[in-house]
């Protein structure tokens, strides 16, 4: 399969800090790719720079055929075509449910506001959050504010879905429902990268999963390989903390 997203000798430092070392990474059209790896491997910095939400110091990245990385490449359309949830669901308080979630089909997206209601209004049914659609975020729990911002990531039909340890900020109760959301998510075709501590929902869902770890790409697999018989002794180590 060729691939949507790719980058190569993808490069990225803060400071004196290597964040990301050469990172070489492809994300077909339709795939689920889950990122592992401890805190600080760079998983999260890695979706940043994918999504153009942060410059890389060297490297490539393709969308389809554009080198998105090109200087002259207007970085704000670029980010338009990707739909990007992150730990902290970065909803504006002020706004209702709908007008969060209908925000840039309208103002990016130039969807008149009729349409742009009608697809976030069948959105927030999907989700079960359309008795919400009128209320502040102040009134949701941190899962249906998090399914709000899943909603408003595939409001504007994105071409890859950027997600960013979602469930990390949710109560355990909380995190089911959001996992839920993104499993039929993968099983209608979307195309999505996410960086996931949940082990068991990798494993079930993705494709394929990347192991991070120190800013490198340390092993890749499908996620029954990955899992039972990981080649490298550093993928081992990590999985153990999960299994003991």
């Amino acid at each position: 399969m060729s691939a949507l997203l790719q980058a190569t000798g993808l490069w990225k430092a803060f400071g004196e800090r290597d964040v990301l070392r050469g990172v070489d990474i492809a994300l077909a059209q339709h795939e689920v790719v889950a990122l592992i790896g401890a805190s600080g491997s760079g998983k999260s910095t890695l979706l940043r720079c994918l999504g153009l939400l942060e410059p890389i110091d060297d490297g490539q990245i393709f969308l389809g055929e554009q080198d998105i990385s090109d200087p002259r490449v207007d970085a704000n359309r670029v980010r338009a075509r990707f739909g990007a949830v992150f730990q902290s669901y970065n909803l504006f308080p002020h706004l209702s449910v709908l007008d969060n979630v209908t925000l840039a089909s309208r103002v990016v997206h130039k969807v008149p506001r009729k349409d742009a209601e009608a697809r976030a209004l069948a959105l927030l049914d999907r989700v079960g959050l359309a008795s919400f659609a009128t209320a502040h975020p102040d009134r949701l729990s941190g899962g249906q504010q998090q399914r709000v911002a899943i909603a408003r990531a595939i409001a504007t039909d994105p071409e890859v879905l950027l997600l960013d340890e979602i469930t990390s900020a949710l109560d355990p109760e909380l995190v089911g429902e959001v996992l839920e959301l993104v499993r039929s998510l993968a099983a209608d075709g979307a195309t999505i990268l996410m960086a996931t501590h949940e082990m068991a929902f990798a494993r079930d869902v993705a494709d394929r999963v990347v192991f991070l770890d120190e800013g490198t790409i340390v092993e890749q697999a499908p996620p029954a390989q990955l899992f039972t018989v990981p080649e490298h002794p550093r993928t081992r180590e990590f999985l153990a903390r999960f299994t003991a």
